[in-house]
C-alpha cells in the first residue's frame, strides 16, 4: 500500500474543530467546508449508526438529553440537529481527504453482522476511496480488522485511547497490520509538560514507527505542538485550530528551509 500522507498534513478535527468554531458546529457541512477553506488537507468525521441502521455524524454516544444515538431513528436524529453521512460527505470538497472515525456501539456485539456500524459504512468507504484519499481510524480493533478484510484499498489507523503509552500504540498498530497509528498528543507530552523518564521522545517514536512501515498521526495538538511534531517528522496532525496549525506548519517549513 502506498503512503497515506504527504509531508506533514493537517486534518480538521470534526471539521473546523470541537464544539462551535466561528459559528460552525462540529460534524456539520458548515464545519467541514470551513476547515477546507482554512487549508485542511483532510477532514475528520465521526460516524455512528441509528436504531434504523442509518449513519449519522456525531461524536458522543448520546445526545445532551441522555438519549443514545443508537436508540433513535434517523428522523429523530435529524430533528435533534444531527447530520446524515451522505449530506456530510457532499460538503467535503474534491481533493480534500476523508478521515473516518468509526464509533462502534455495544449493540454491534449482538446485532446481525449486516447491522454493525462498520458493515453499514463499508459501501461508503469503497465509493469514497474511488474518488478521494480516505483512511479509517477507530478505538475498536474489530473495525480496523473488518475494513482491512472487506475494503483492503482503504488504509486503517489504530487509535489507542487518551494518554495511551506510546509503546503499546506503535506495537499495536504493527500487530494489526495498520499502516497508520493515531496517537493522542498528550501521550507524547505537550509543550510545558514536565519530562518523564518513561516516555520516549517524539523523534524516536516517529523514527521507529517509520522503520516499521507505519505513518504517525497525532490528535489534538495545539499549533505549537503541531509544529514541534512536524519537525520530528510526524506525518499528520488532527487539530481543532486549522488556521493556526496551517500557519504554524508553514512557519516551521520556512524556518527549516
Amino acid at each position: 500500500m502506498s503512503r497515506v500522507f504527504e509531508a506533514t498534513e493537517v486534518v480538521g478535527h470534526r471539521g473546523a474543530g470541537r464544539g462551535v468554531v466561528d459559528g460552525a458546529r462540529e460534524n456539520t457541512p458548515e464545519s467541514y467546508a470551513a476547515a477546507a477553506r482554512a487549508g485542511a488537507h483532510w477532514i475528520e468525521i465521526d460516524v455512528r449508526r441509528t436504531a434504523d441502521d442509518a449513519l449519522v455524524l456525531y461524536h458522543n454516544a448520546a445526545l445532551d438529553d441522555g438519549h443514545a444515538v443508537v436508540e433513535l431513528t434517523a428522523r429523530e436524529c435529524a430533528d435533534a440537529g444531527l447530520v446524515g453521512l451522505e449530506e456530510g460527505l457532499a460538503a467535503i470538497p474534491a481533493g480534500v481527504g476523508l478521515d473516518v472515525d468509526v464509533k462502534s456501539v455495544m449493540e454491534d456485539a449482538v446485532d446481525a453482522p449486516s447491522r454493525r456500524t462498520v458493515s453499514l459504512l463499508l459501501p461508503y468507504l469503497r465509493r469514497e476511496a474511488g474518488r478521494r484519499r480516505v483512511f479509517v481510524c477507530s478505538f475498536d480493533p474489530g473495525v480496523l480488522l473488518a475494513v482491512r478484510e472487506e475494503a483492503p484499498a482503504v488504509p486503517t489507523a489504530w487509535m489507542p485511547f487518551v494518554r495511551n503509552p506510546l509503546d503499546q500504540a506503535v506495537a499495536g498498530a504493527a500487530g494489526m497490520g495498520c499502516p497508520v497509528v493515531a496517537i493522542d498528543a498528550r501521550s507524547f507530552g505537550l509543550s510545558g509538560d514536565a519530562p518523564r523518564p518513561d516516555r520516549r521522545s517524539v523523534e524516536y517514536t516517529v523514527d521507529l514507527a517509520h522503520r516499521a512501515g507505519i505513518e504517525v498521526v497525532s490528535w489534538c495538538p495545539d499549533p505549537v505542538d503541531a509544529a514541534r511534531f512536524a519537525e520530528a517528522g510526524m506525518d499528520a496532525v488532527v487539530v481543532d485550530d486549522v488556521p493556526g496549525a496551517v500557519s504554524a506548519l508553514k512557519g516551521g517549513a520556512s524556518a527549516g528551509s
